[in-house]
């Protein structure tokens, strides 16, 4: 069963055991909200969900979104070997959710401020 592993700088530093888990930031500019959910199988990040409260400074919604909620909506379908999130300090840490509950980034991957880059890759689950 696949799990999921946050790096920094090369090392393991967390991970979930859980394969979902949504990825939400809110725009420096626009200050919207935008969340993309993701489930590893097998080697891969598959990019399932998408949504956004509204659209601008380059966070179109996609042409096939549905609104629903105040939130477009849509599947971009898209597989990744790894996703790699770039914290500024000019806008709030994104915000990593799991069955587990919701988390900064930061926080949950154990990054120094300094820190910049987390690289979040699947990974087998750790033994029960």
């Amino acid at each position: 069963m696949s799990a999921v592993c946050l790096f920094v700088a090369g090392a393991l530093t967390a991970s979930l055991p859980d394969p979902a888990f949504t990825v939400g930031w809110t725009h420096s500019i626009a200050k919207t909200r935008w969340v993309e959910s993701y489930v590893a199988v097998g080697t891969t990040l598959q990019l399932v969900e998408a949504t956004v409260e509204g659209s601008g400074a380059g966070m179109e919604p996609a042409p096939d979104a549905v609104l629903r909620d105040g939130r477009w909506h849509w599947r971009p379908e898209r597989t990744l070997a790894e996703l790699v999130l770039v914290r500024s300090p000019f806008a709030p840490d994104y915000q990593i959710c799991s069955t587990s509950g919701c988390r900064s980034l930061g926080t949950l991957a154990g990054a120094a401020p300094g820190d910049r880059a987390v690289v979040i890759r699947p990974c087998m689950a750790p033994p029960p």
